[in-house]
């Protein structure tokens, strides 16, 4: 953990200053200070028609005196993932605080995950007119990827040493990058992840408490198996070395957080620096969800039963490249039996399949056996508690 003074910038109080602001591992090339398409021959706002599933199209590309940066050993090259989805409001910002930036030399990629809604015209109107110091790529991709499997697409697109991950609804201080590659520096690169906390924001941007996750320095693989630790990846920074040993993330998780806190625990190390130099806007992705019915409900349920098994299965794939394969496979076993019978629970054909399943689960406890036979067999059960909340929340609004 590094304790340190509250950055003079980013208090809890005052907003940052944003004036002035509008598949490889390779060194970075010098920039051109030209605008470029990159990654697929589209122009900004223009039919994607024609591009394969899954290609980015509308990416455009400024870059500004990079010199090299890759080779500078003293200021490493270090890259901005700035990931968004349907945040068309709150983007802006987003794209702002990380041109804001007084760290160099920094590359930004800002990439639409297939949004729906005007998140990518929103990316390029705040980009629209920079020309500050920083290479600032924009793209979107034309089929969505989910969280895990786009910062993944990043990391291969991206140059830097360290990766930094920022949400579409979330502001970086200005002085993140310089903060944390200070700190990395100062271990002698040696971490594979810093975490640092955040500043508590409002969905109308005001700032509240501060928000400290759990201390990452302590954690070896048996604390980890033990009791994770509680986690926001949006604060998170990664060394590219994580994907250089263990590969992209495979689609399907929600999530990338614990999956790469334990690559890094494998690995060199992930470790805590106590500035709250992320704004954690409340109501993102990562909200609470409020269900209007039941079969809301159940669709969640089963959304996060898939998840849960893909990140099993990243886990498990992780802990095997590390020789660590047996222990987590072991350690792993009860949550992995519970997944795989919430999912034939809900997949069975048949009353008497879902009756076969609830009599013969196990190494899963009764009372979940139970309550997953009641969703998949007779979910109107729960609609009289799903109407008393909603009536509830109601009223207390």
């Amino acid at each position: 953990m590094i304790d340190s003074p509250p950055p003079a910038s980013f208090s809890l109080s005052d907003p940052p200053d944003l004036s002035g602001t509008s598949a490889r591992f390779a060194a970075s090339g010098a920039g051109t200070g030209a605008s470029e398409t990159a990654d697929a021959p589209v122009a900004p706002g223009a039919s994607s028609a024609g591009v394969p599933p899954g290609r980015p199209t509308g990416a455009r590309e400024s870059s500004l005196s990079a010199t090299s940066a890759a080779s500078n050993t003293a200021r490493p090259l270090v890259s901005m993932l700035v990931i968004a989805y349907n945040q068309a409001q709150q983007i802006g910002d987003a794209v702002r605080s990380a041109l804001a930036q007084t760290y160099e030399p920094l590359e930004i990629i800002v990439s639409d995950d297939a949004s729906s809604d005007a998140t990518f015209a929103a990316i390029e109107a705040a980009l629209a007119g920079y020309s500050g110091p920083h290479r600032v790529i924009a793209r979107r991709n034309t089929v969505n990827q989910g969280i895990s499997a786009h910062l993944s697409q990043l990391a291969l697109m991206a140059h830097g040493e360290l990766l930094f991950v920022a949400a579409g609804d979330d502001m970086s201080a200005p002085e993140r990058c310089e903060r944390v590659v200070d700190c990395w520096l100062a271990h002698e690169r040696r971490p594979d992840l810093i975490a640092t906390d955040l500043a508590d924001m409002d969905e109308a941007g005001h700032v509240h408490e501060r928000v400290s996750p759990d201390e990452l320095d302590r954690y070896r693989f048996d604390d980890w198996l033990t009791d994770r630790p509680w986690l926001i990846g949006a604060a998170h920074t990664w060394s590219r070395r994580l994907f250089e040993r263990f590969g992209p993330m495979l689609p399907g998780a929600a999530a990338e957080d614990q999956i790469m806190v334990l690559r890094a625990i494998l690995s060199g190390g992930a470790i805590s620096l106590r500035e709250p130099l992320v704004r954690y806007r409340r109501g993102g992705l990562s909200r609470k969800r409020r269900y209007q019915s039941v079969d809301e409900l159940i669709a969640r349920m089963r959304q996060s039963n898939r998840y849960g098994l893909a990140e099993l299965a990243q886990l498990q794939r992780d802990a095997d490249i590390a020789g660590l394969g047996e222990r987590m496979r072991a350690a792993m076993a009860p949550k992995l039996a519970r997944e795989r019978f919430i999912a034939a629970m809900f997949e069975a054909r048949s009353l008497g399949a879902r009756v076969a399943l609830l009599t013969r689960g196990t190494g899963v406890k009764l009372g979940l056996r139970i309550r997953m036979f009641l969703y998949a067999s007779c979910p109107a059960v729960y609609a009289p508690g799903i109407w008393l909340k909603r009536v509830v929340r109601g009223r207390r609004g």
